[in-house]
């Protein structure tokens, strides 16, 4: 096994650990952090593919923006304290399910498929990502970047509408 064998299992463990704690944790702020973690490992995969540019993106879009968004509307709607409910069993048992499904369908993708790694190398420079982000054309990335600001501004304006809160009306008499 190689070095960097070793560094991306060890990237994949914390990215994966940090995804079940997130999901798993019965306080809403720590479920926040875990994800915080998630995002950071999936963002240290990046600069192990070493795709510097796409890690930079990852860090400043999701980490800096997304998460923090998550956690000022945690505080905003006064809900970082209190603890989530717990789920029934039945929705226990769906999630089991669905993960031994998704580890079913990764194996059956992988060796059936017979991946083969390629020796051409991986050559995706800033100004090639940029180029693509800016087209319109069939390879080009301009309408979904556009899809997620819009995404984020609905998600802004829906954490002001949930932090806004209405005053008690008050009884002349």
């Amino acid at each position: 096994m190689t070095a960097s064998q070793v560094i991306f299992y060890i990237l994949s463990a914390f990215i994966l650990g940090t995804a079940v704690l997130s999901v798993t944790t019965a306080k809403i702020f720590r479920s926040a952090i875990w994800l915080l973690f998630s995002l950071i490992g999936v963002a240290g995969l990046y600069f192990w593919l070493e795709v510097e540019f796409i890690a930079a993106v990852q860090i400043v879009v999701y980490v800096g923006g997304i998460v923090v968004l998550i956690i000022f509307s945690i505080f905003l709607t006064q809900q970082s304290g209190k603890e989530m409910l717990k789920a029934s069993m039945l929705r226990n048992i769906a999630s089991i399910l669905s993960v031994l499904f998704g580890f079913a369908l990764t194996y059956n993708l992988i060796y059936n498929n017979n991946f083969q790694a390629k020796d051409k190398p991986f050559d995706w420079t800033v100004n090639k990502i940029g180029t693509q982000m800016l087209e319109t054309g069939e390879n080009g990335y301009a309408l979904p970047f556009e899809v997620v600001s819009i995404l984020l501004l609905a998600a802004m304006v829906g954490c002001i509408v949930i932090a806004i809160k209405s005053k008690p009306e008050e009884k002349n008499g």
